[in-house]
């Protein structure tokens, strides 16, 4: 067994890390977070208020004095993650040598590139409507710095960005703005998931017979409409193995049995599922 000794004060406000929208209230976890989401860090990490809250939330006032010339000097992020996590000592030396190189390794992407890292995060936590207005800001900086003439990531950045949006357009099941967002993606150069991922949006926006119409006017779609057919059949077979699978089909056999008592119980869980999901993928 582990035991962790506990370094300064549990916080009565948390620090909300900044890219990350997570809160930590002490030492060890701000640790843990740093650690776990080290790729996703960047320079706005190293900020006054973060120092405020070591000194006057959690009681480490020489810790906060030293990081201060890092802060104010522009120091590496890596120097500064790595006093924090040495200080504290909630890692061994070699988990901390490691998140060093993460962090150096990050140091050579844009600005543009870590942002985007960061709301491709928010994609995977199912953050969709925070990532989708996320994405537009990235694309508007994107457009900005065109514009301005100052440099930019490769074109496949571009392609990567419209595509992630559309996977969170795709969570809000936005399915025509996914489809826009896909197809874009992939004339700039996405590969061939960027297309299938068109057509399956495609698929979901239209009626059965919308789409078959769709399909038919576009010859050149037929091998790629053939894959993403087998792809549905796979899922569906997958689908059908899963618990929200099985307990549907429970409640199909309620109802037929005429236990409406418990076939109602079953669809009020089933929509209370479905609000609590909706309502963390839209809610910040």
């Amino acid at each position: 067994m582990r035991v962790s000794v506990c370094v300064g004060n549990y916080a009565k406000t948390p620090y909300c890390i900044p890219g990350l929208e997570m809160n930590a209230y002490c030492m060890e976890e701000l640790c843990y977070l740093l650690k776990e989401n080290a790729f996703l860090l960047d320079q706005s990490l190293m900020n006054d208020e973060l120092l405020q809250w070591i000194d006057e939330e959690c009681g480490r006032r020489e810790l906060a004095r030293t990081l201060y010339p890092l802060v104010h000097r522009k120091g590496s992020l890596s120097a500064f993650v790595v006093f924090i996590l040495k200080d504290t000592g909630f890692f061994d030396n070699r988990t901390v040598e490691e998140v060093e190189q993460v962090l150096k390794q990050g140091s050579g992407l844009s600005k543009i590139e870590k942002r985007k890292s960061q709301i491709d995060y928010l994609v995977k936590k199912k953050k969709y409507m925070t990532a989708v207005r996320e994405y537009d800001k990235l694309l508007f900086t994107w457009k900005e710095q065109e514009k301005e003439g100052e440099p930019l990531p490769a074109v496949s950045c571009l392609a990567s960005i419209l595509n992630n949006k559309g996977v969170a357009l795709t969570g809000l099941m936005l399915y025509e703005k996914a489809a826009e967002c896909f197809f874009e993606a992939w004339e700039m150069g996405g590969d061939a998931d960027c297309y299938k991922s068109y057509l399956a949006a495609k698929r979901m926006e239209l009626s059965e017979s919308e789409y078959v119409a769709f399909a038919a006017e576009h010859a050149e779609m037929y091998s790629q409409t053939l894959e993403l057919e087998k792809d549905i059949e796979a899922v569906n077979s997958l689908w059908e193995e899963q618990p929200e699978y099985l307990q549907l089909n429970n409640r199909r056999e309620l109802r037929q049995k005429g236990d409406m008592q418990k076939y109602y119980e079953e669809n009020e869980k089933i929509v209370q599922n479905l609000k609590d999901s909706y309502r963390n993928s839209v809610c910040d």
